[in-house]
């Protein structure tokens, strides 16, 4: 089996301006997050791998079909269903005519196209509204009607350019669960591109963190957010003023967590955790709950950007 995208050393260039610098990623097939700030070149790097831009410099694949040549892009469209973030509705069109147009122009005939059209409607929960025009959908159906277009096709492989943009909270979770059934039960590759740390947490395998036009990190959810030695939440019962004070004479730093009993502690490298159980025992305190302060995708990010 192919990787899913292998870069080496792709750069693109806008005149004088850079947009991606040397982006090398070596990815296996599955659900990725790429996650970025607004001008990261998350958007351009989506054109790049759709065959719509071609490299300024370096090389790469999708699936094993080579980027930047002409004469097989439609090749490597034909593996890629993508999903923008701007509408991309045509008034006048019915659900139907409108994702029976995307089949038609990736290849498929009237007939295929339009028999793939009500299947896939079918499967959003979109069957009932597939004669109306696109224009009157509200914005949760206008989301499942482009990721319906993307499907079409049936491509093994996803580019989903913001797909909870403008859904309320219930929308949101909807779309989030149906991309994880295409990844989990359909074997669909995703390459989820988002600012929405929680969309990528919930759905995601892996993570590229872009920023600047550069890899800023890139690995599992799992591995980006591994656990720091030195950091600890607890929860006491009793005083923890006394508690806190005497961590601070061991040479931990404590500060208050979300009420008075629960503390965020740092602790030299050296230490032990049942060196909490000692002290609580000498300021009369008593344990309810220790646990490790795992880093969160949220402060990966923040930092790696910053």
């Amino acid at each position: 089996m192919p990787l899913l995208l292998q870069l080496d050393n792709v750069t693109r260039m806008f005149g004088p301006m850079t947009v991606l610098n040397d982006v090398t990623l070596h990815l296996p097939t599955g659900r990725i997050g790429l996650l970025g700030p607004n001008g990261a070149g998350k958007s351009t790097l989506l054109k790049i791998l759709m065959g719509l831009l071609s490299p300024s410099s370096g090389s790469g694949s999708v699936l094993g079909e080579p980027l930047g040549h002409e004469s097989t892009n439609w090749r490597l469209r034909r593996l890629i269903g993508f999903m923008p973030e701007a509408d991309a509705l045509v008034p006048g069109l019915t659900g139907i005519e409108y994702v029976s147009l995307a089949g038609q122009l990736y290849g498929m005939s009237r007939r295929q196209a339009d028999r793939r059209a009500h299947e896939v409607l079918t499967y959003l929960e979109l069957e009932e509204a597939r004669y109306r025009r696109v224009e009157q959908y509200s914005a949760g159906m206008k989301q499942r009607a482009k990721l319906a277009q993307a499907l079409v096709h049936d491509p093994p492989v996803l580019l989903l350019d913001e797909p909870t943009s403008g859904l309320d909270p219930a929308g949101r979770d909807a779309m989030l669960r149906l991309i994880r059934t295409l990844g989990d039960d359909h074997g669909k590759s995703v390459l989820l591109s988002t600012h929405l740390l929680a969309d990528v947490e919930s759905v995601c395998e892996r993570v590229v963190i872009l920023a600047g036009g550069r890899v800023r990190g890139v690995g599992t959810v799992a591995e980006l957010c591994a656990r720091r030695a030195n950091r600890f939440k607890l929860r006491i019962q009793g005083d923890p003023l006394a508690f806190r004070a005497a961590l601070e004479v061991a040479g931990a730093t404590a500060t208050n967590g979300e009420s008075r009993t629960e503390l965020a502690v740092t602790v030299p490298n050296e230490w032990q955790t049942a060196a909490f159980f000692a002290i609580a025992d000498r300021t009369g305190v008593a344990v309810r709950a220790l646990s490790r302060d795992d880093v969160t995708l949220e402060e990966l990010f923040l930092k790696t950007v910053r």
